[in-house]
């Protein structure tokens, strides 16, 4: 598939006008109130505030971590008393869950702590959060803001 004269292949030739053409386009996009922010990305960062060590002003909570599946496990779910130093508690299925978190609100416990692992299902986390904002839906916060890229 070569183009008369040359060894060029002809579909080279196509691509190469594209990106000229793209490259034109790109070049006609203005500024003012319908301008178009082109190669942004929201990129996470985690507050640095949220990693130091928690002020003397500051309550212990109870901690809600979402663990990756496993079989062995009954659930994803951990639920952690304030206090307990990190000491694994039993996991939980989302029924538990819902049991546990019901007994906290009428406790008159705070909020607990979302703590998610990376490798967690999307699924697990969203449960998680439903659980939690039926019984206290207000007070969001994250310790993960969204920093935008400069030019």
């Amino acid at each position: 598939m070569a183009s008369g004269s040359d060894t060029a292949p002809a579909w080279l030739f196509s691509f190469v006008d594209l990106a000229f053409l793209l490259l034109i386009a790109l070049t006609q996009v203005g500024g003012g109130p319908r301008a178009v922010d082109l190669g942004e990305i929201i990129i996470p960062r985690v507050n640095e505030d949220a990693t130091s060590v928690l002020s003397a002003g500051a309550r212990e909570r109870w901690q809600l971590r979402i663990h990756p599946p496993a079989a062995a496990d009954p659930g994803p779910f951990e639920l952690l008393a304030p206090g307990s130093g990190g000491a694994a508690g039993a996991h939980l299925a989302t029924a538990a869950l819902r049991e546990q978190l019901g007994r906290l609100l009428k406790s008159r416990a705070e909020k607990p702590l979302l703590a998610p692992h990376q490798d967690s299902r999307s699924q697990d986390l969203l449960d998680a959060i439903a659980l939690i904002e039926e019984r206290w839906p207000e007070g969001r916060r994250a310790a993960v803001s969204p920093v935008v890229a400069k030019p």
